[in-house]
């Protein structure tokens, strides 16, 4: 499918039992922009990305998918969503290569378009040289691009990343914001979720979640501006403190 999609969630809910993993959350997610969802662990980040992919039903609430501007059925779009998860995603004794393979052969790639990728990924990742390593000796830096790459494989419209950086050197962590940036570039709309709270400015937009709520929404520097704030954990702690008595 082409176009730009954009999401919008309304009243969201999704309960585990006793558990309230979201409470009426409502967002929007403006196409090709770059999205974060800033959370500490246990926020609802995860639920709600599973949730945008379809891999979860909410309790309550509806998510709407929009293609340029009328509202289309999820699953006329499902090939156009890509989503990486927070967990390890990749089988640990096949080659960076072969889970290109395998994602072309899932995907049902054509072998033009499949070539085209291929090249134009390796490169982008700078992963050329170790497309013959597996997975499982890939440092964690290499091993989230790899990641990534079978993610972009199938040229997604919407990417949905589940802490994407989590566990990544400092300077795997700057490579792959810029690879981002670039896949933004191509007007596609990318949620990030994170808990690192430096990793907000990084955004073009953010909602932050605590305890499935959203408590602020916007871009980073207004945002940071109108709450007084010097960073996004100050707004935590302000919006979450229990009232005084």
């Amino acid at each position: 499918m082409n176009g730009t999609i954009s999401i919008r969630i309304n009243e969201l809910t999704k309960n585990f039992g006793a558990t309230h993993a979201l409470n009426h959350l409502s967002a929007e997610f403006a196409a090709g922009s770059l999205h974060g969802i800033i959370g500490p662990d246990g926020a609802g980040k995860t639920t709600l990305l599973r949730i945008v992919s379809g891999l979860l039903h909410p309790s309550s609430g509806t998510v709407e998918y929009v293609t340029d501007g009328a509202q289309t059925a999820f699953e006329s779009l499902r090939p156009s969503i890509g989503y990486m998860p927070s967990r390890a995603s990749l089988y640990p004794d096949l080659s960076i290569e072969e889970h290109m393979v395998f994602f072309k052969n899932l995907y049902q790639i054509d072998e033009h378009e499949y070539a085209r990728k291929h090249d134009e990924l390796l490169a982008m990742m700078r992963l050329e040289a170790f497309k013959d390593r597996k997975a499982g000796a890939l440092s964690g830096g290499m091993y989230k691009k790899a990641a990534l790459m079978c993610t972009l494989l199938r040229s997604p419209r919407v990417l949905l990343l589940d802490e994407p950086t989590n566990g990544v050197d400092p300077i795997s962590r700057r490579e792959f914001w810029e690879l981002l940036y670039r896949s933004a570039a191509e007007n596609i709309l990318i949620i990030t979720a994170t808990a690192y709270m430096d990793e907000a400015e990084r955004c073009g937009t953010v909602h932050l979640i605590d305890s499935g709520r959203q408590i602020a929404t916007g871009e980073p520097g207004a945002l940071l501006e109108a709450e007084g704030a010097k960073d996004f954990g100050d707004i935590f702690i302000k919006k979450t403190a229990p009232a005084a008595s």
